[in-house]
Parts: structure tokens; sequence; C-alpha cells
């Protein structure tokens, strides 16, 4: 796992608008590890041609780099952006060969810049470790969609696209505040399950939920860190519920780790309390549907900030704008919110949702 790894959904109608994109396009959700060789993502959202933006243009060549589809957040990463790149007969997809190793990564963006391509997608296993590559892309006048994880200078970026870690906690927290203010619990007991704690991306979520119970005047109670994985889920949270005999609510970072969270409630028999999970799966969103377990609700972090990515990218490379907004110019940053899927609107998400 990078430090810099994802959390959001959100200002979904906003964003696919300005892009001159359908509605067909809404985004799903993200971070985690599954184990390799695990169900393929589900079929990648695209954005369907739409707008004067969507009309054939110059012809334009997109690089394509990311870390090896080890979970499913990062396969629903790739397919998204082979699927949107499809949809433009003006643009040439030129993607390199996945990698987790940084070496290689850097290695293998820069064949792209010394081919010449007309604009660069990169997600980078580590953002600090390769903003030099992506100043060299831009010295080079290549500019460069950062998605997600982000490097640590502007001047290696032209436009960042990521989620909001710090809003995924902030939605979980108003769903769990306010079923608990409505159901009249006054002093709830609310369970955090983290993911790795020394990560950024962490930090930012255990800090949006915090800051969204206390304007409910709740706090955290037992909390624990896991590591994105099932097995890790399930291990600290036998671990959680051995240590509070009794819980309102819990909170689970992500539904890849879910798998073994739930595995855990199960195991111990636990019921009186509702959980919240986090980055919108479709194990997750059929777990909600059927309604026949804790999981009540999850938040998103959309891996189909890749199609926004690639369409981001056709726009620069060809010199135009957004549609929709007054600026001639595509953005330099764009956050992706966090929406909250429950049993009343899952049948919207889940043909978006990617498999664990």
């Amino acid at each position: 796992m990078s430090q810099n790894l994802p959390g959001g959904l959100g200002r979904r109608g906003f964003l696919m608008g300005t892009l001159g994109i359908g509605a067909g396009a809404a985004l799903t959700a993200c971070t985690s590890n599954a184990p390799a060789g695990g169900p393929p993502a589900a079929s990648a959202p695209v954005a369907a041609p739409a707008g004067g933006n969507s009309e054939p243009g110059e012809q334009v060549t997109i690089g394509f780099s990311a870390p090896a589809a080890d979970h499913g957040w990062i396969a629903a990463i790739a397919n998204n952006a082979q699927a949107q790149a499809e949809q433009y007969s003006d643009v040439t997809f030129s993607p390199v060969n996945p990698t987790n190793d940084i070496a290689q990564q850097i290695a293998a963006v820069q064949t792209l810049i010394n081919q010449g391509v007309n604009a660069l997608v990169i997600l980078p296993n580590d953002g600090s470790q390769l903003t030099s590559v992506g100043r060299q892309a831009m010295e080079a006048g290549i500019p460069v969609i950062n998605l997600d994880r982000i490097f640590d200078s502007p001047l290696a970026y032209r436009t960042w696209i990521g989620g909001d870690n710090y809003g995924m906690g902030v939605s979980a927290g108003t769903y769990i505040g306010q079923r608990l203010r409505e159901a009249g619990v006054a002093n709830p007991v609310i369970g955090e399950i983290a993911g790795i704690d020394n990560l950024p991306l962490t930090q930012q979520r255990s800090q949006g939920f915090a800051d969204a119970l206390q304007t409910f005047g709740f706090a955290v109670g037992p909390r624990q860190a896991a590591d994105f994985t099932a097995q890790g889920g399930q291990r600290v949270t036998a671990n959680l519920l051995q240590a509070a005999p009794q819980l309102d609510a819990v909170w689970n970072h992500d539904d890849d780790q879910g798998i073994g969270v739930l595995a855990a409630i199960e195991q111990a028999g636990r019921n009186e309390f509702f959980m919240v999970g986090g980055a919108g799966s479709a194990n997750a969103m059929r777990a909600i549907q059927e309604d026949n377990t804790v999981l009540k609700a999850t938040v998103t972090y959309s891996p189909s900030m890749a199609s926004s990515a690639v369409a981001l990218a056709r726009l620069v490379a060809q010199g135009k704008g957004m549609g929709d907004l007054a600026e001639r110019e595509v953005p330099a940053s764009i956050t992706l919110a966090s929406a909250t899927i429950t049993k009343d609107n899952v049948a919207d998400y889940l043909p978006l949702g990617f498999e664990s």
C-alpha cells in the first residue's frame, strides 16, 4: 500500500456535465487489498459521448500508467480508463505494463515521454517518488493528469483529480449520527475499524469521522486499525468485539477489508449494532440490498475517476475547456465527493460497483 492511497463520489452531476458526459457515467467507489487473482472488476462505467466537447477533434495519444491490479479498486481504475478511451475516435490509448515497482513505473513513464504522447494519465504507486518523472513530462510539454495519489509538487501535473478521504469520514459519521439521533440513542458506543494508521488517507478518514460525530455530540469509542485486507479486518474486528460487549454502530473504512469484518461479526453472533462500510464495492452493495447483515450503508471512493481522468486528458491535449464552465481551461484540481449508499438508493449504484 502506498502512503498516498485513495476515499469518494458525489458531485457527479456537476462533474459529468462539465466534461460533456452523460448521466450514465455516474461514479462508483475505493481502496484496499483483495487477494491477487480475485474476482474481476465490474463492467467499467464510461462517460457517454455528449455535447460539443465530445465531437471528434485533433487526434491525440494518451499514455496511461498505474500500479498492478492486485485488488478490486485498482483493477477498476485500469478498466475504466481503457473503456473511456474507447469512447473517443480521436484518442489512441497507450497504457504501459502495470507494476508495483517504483523504478519500473518511472522507467515506463519515461518511455511514454520519449514516445512523445500528447498527454499522460498517471496513478503513481507513490506520489512523492514519482514527482520527478511527472516534472520531466511537464517540462517536455506533455500535460499530466495526476490521478488520486498526488505528486509532491504542482509542477509535476497539469490537473489533479481524486477522491476525498476526509469526506468519506464525514459521510460515514453523518449517516451514523443521524440514524442514532433518530433512534433516540443518547450516549452511543460507536466503533471504528480503520485501515493502516500511519497512512495519511487513514488519518484523514478518521478525522472526518470524528468531526462529523462531534456535530451530534457523539464520539468515537473502541477503535482498531487493520491493514486493508479481509484477513486483517477479521482479526482486528474479533478483538474489537471481544473488548466491546455492547455497540450501537461501527464504521469500517474499506469494503474489501469489510469481507473479513462481516465474517468476524457473524462468527461472534453479534447483531445489536449497524455498520457502515467504505468504498462502495459491489459485494457491500449486494449485502446492503439484501439487508440480512449488520451492514446498512457504505460511503464511496470512486475508481471511475479514471474515466474522468482520461476525458480530462483528452480535453487538455486538444486545448479545450470544460463545457459548462466560463473558463477556457480545464481546472487544475478536481476533488470528488463521497456519496452515501443505503438500501434506498443502492439499485442506482450497484451496476457501477467493483468486485472485491
